[in-house]
């Protein structure tokens, strides 16, 4: 059996009762799932494909990998040929198994930020490799790396790095046969800060060698509930991944695949959706600050990083007894103990809610 650690969102439940003790009900800001509709163009594409008795394509239709590459190329001036786009059965699962895919194995260590989403650690695990939570590169000295993880804008920061950063990052990963795996899944949601993606020219010069991008459509297009997703980059990893996701039988869905090209062709409703997150941010930030928190980073992605300088247990009790439960920094790593994450995915009337209780 595979040694892995506790759920750690089991340990939120007795802080979500308290939360929803409130009179008002509860308000929840921690896990951060999408609550504002599916788009009706999305949800009739699904609905045109449901009739769909065969097998669906580990790779995908081509229709969905131009999809793709099209808004890769119109949003975020990535030249991508099609044939170097996988479709995912959402971006955790990628993240969970791509160690194990690559064939990491015992005694290698993966990379990943000192403060990150929990499950690039666990990858780490279930591939038997050695998790190794660094934001530097350089103390590593002349070890090979077989992969290093970089996720701009951050989950649970919202720290953006910038293309300079990216760069030597990459500029390292070759030196030392690393590939580098970018997650970047909240990348159009920038507010005071642009992301870019680890496959901008102005990063890689162009060239996509030992590169993966990784995308979710579950926060662009409120399609957490379809598990679409799609990685991106180097052809050779692309189809290496491809044989053994054939074997596995990683296949997403076929009406999803129909549906996820339609909504990557649209962006009229990612900007409608991207409008109502900077309007809870609006109303959020503030109502914290008032209330003694300071943000820190938080320059764009769908979560506030917030510290009132006590343990993240207590502010995590704090806000429960006011109806408000939200993701203790504890989650994310060690340097996350004094801090809290936010989630901005709330209805306008639960955020509202929130910003009275803050008062």
């Amino acid at each position: 059996m595979i040694g892995l650690p506790d759920f750690p969102w089991d340990r939120l439940t007795p802080h979500k009762e308290l939360a929803q003790s409130h009179p008002d009900g509860i308000v929840d800001l921690s896990v951060g799932t999408p609550v504002d509709p599916v788009p009706p163009i999305v949800r009739q594409a699904l609905a045109d494909a449901s009739d769909s008795p065969g097998y669906p394509l580990t790779y995908g239709t081509e229709r969905l990998r131009v999809a793709a590459a099209g808004w890769l190329r119109r949003r975020h001036r990535v030249e991508l040929d099609q044939a170097n786009v996988l479709p995912l059965i959402g971006s955790k699962e990628f993240v969970a198994w791509l160690p194990t895919l690559l064939g990491v194995g015992s005694g290698q260590r993966v990379i990943f930020p000192e403060l990150a989403y929990p499950t690039y650690d666990i990858g780490a695990r279930l591939a038997g490799a050695q998790p190794y939570p660094a934001d530097g590169l350089l103390a590593l000295g002349p070890e090979q790396v077989p992969l290093v993880w970089v996720n701009s804008p951050s989950n649970p920061t919202g720290k953006v790095l910038p293309a300079e950063h990216l760069r030597k990052v990459v500029s390292w990963a070759r030196e030392h046969g690393a590939v580098v795996a970018s997650d970047e899944c909240y990348i159009e949601l920038g507010w005071e800060e642009q992301p870019v993606s680890i496959l901008h020219p102005d990063v890689c010069d162009g060239s996509h060698e030992g590169l993966l991008a990784v995308h979710s459509l579950s926060k662009r297009s409120n399609l957490a509930g379809y598990r679409a997703g799609f990685v991106a980059g180097d052809p050779v990893l692309i189809q290496r991944l491809l044989e053994i996701r054939k074997h596995a039988g990683m296949i997403m869905p076929a009406p999803v695949q129909a549906a996820m090209a339609v909504a990557l062709d649209d962006d009229e409703h990612a900007e409608e959706q991207r409008a109502r997150y900077a309007a809870r941010r609006a109303a959020l930030r503030p109502a914290l600050e008032a209330a003694g928190w300071e943000i820190e980073h938080s320059t764009a992605g769908l979560y506030l990083w917030a510290t009132d300088g006590t343990d993240c247990w207590t502010q995590v009790q704090g806000l429960a007894r006011r109806g408000i439960l939200v993701a203790p920094g504890e989650f994310y790593g060690k340097a996350g103990g004094a801090y809290i994450r936010i989630a901005m995915t709330a209805s306008d009337e639960r955020i509202s809610a929130a910003v009275r209780r803050l008062q």
